[in-house]
């Protein structure tokens, strides 16, 4: 998975007055959990917008004023409810033997046959939420939709994979296709249609000849 970088100064005073003078200064309050102890640090504003504003999963790298660097994924952010700025990040510190559960991203590839003869593509889950160590975790869950007809779906049990374990049931459709007023048989479907059609019409012929 690929990894930002957010440089942060730890902070020692984390009281109400501390927190609004870093905010004033464009400074973010962070906390880092899942270690010994918390880890309280602040990051200028802007670090945070290739994390934030984007539907990727990343890692972090929190690079720290006193050259210490710890892993981390974000865990939750809290936004202003007027201005949308951001108030303040908590993230969760990863460790190479402990797996760590993340939602990923659903990247959907190719050209759905369905969807060529007028069905409708239907996305039940954007992100799937998987349990992996660290360096076990995909940027994206790839489904290529190509061979998908009107009827077909997509279930969590034909994406299993070895290096990560999902925490849905095998059953939960990721992606389907949907039929719709316009949709019409598929080629395959539609080559048997003409072939029965054109055996018919010889059946009379043939008998008229004898």
């Amino acid at each position: 998975m690929k990894s930002i970088t957010i440089n942060g100064s730890q902070r020692e005073s984390v009281g109400k007055k501390a927190t609004k003078a870093l905010r004033n200064a464009g400074q973010v309050p962070c906390v880092l959990y899942g270690g010994d102890k918390p880890v309280h640090f602040a990051a200028p504003e802007i670090a945070f917008s290739k994390l934030v504003y984007t539907p990727n999963a990343h890692t972090v790298v929190i690079a720290l004023d006193n050259g210490e660097t710890l892993n981390a994924v974000l865990q939750d952010i809290q936004f202003h409810p007027v201005t949308d700025r951001i108030l303040h990040v908590d993230f969760y510190q990863l460790f190479e033997d402990k797996e760590i559960a993340l939602n990923i991203p659903v990247n959907l590839t190719g050209n759905s046959k369905g969807v060529k003869n007028g069905g409708v593509l239907r996305r039940n889950l954007r992100k799937l939420r998987i349990k992996a160590l660290p360096v076990n975790l995909p940027d994206s869950i790839e489904i290529d939709i190509t061979p998908l007809k009107i009827g077909d779906k997509v279930a969590v049990s034909e994406l299993l994979n070895d290096k990560y374990t999902f925490l849905h049931s095998d059953t939960t459709v990721v992606c389907q296709i949907r039929t719709s007023r316009v949709a019409v048989e598929d080629e395959e479907d539609e080559e048997e249609v003409a072939a029965e059609g054109a055996d018919a019409a010889e059946a009379p012929a043939a008998e008229a000849k004898e």
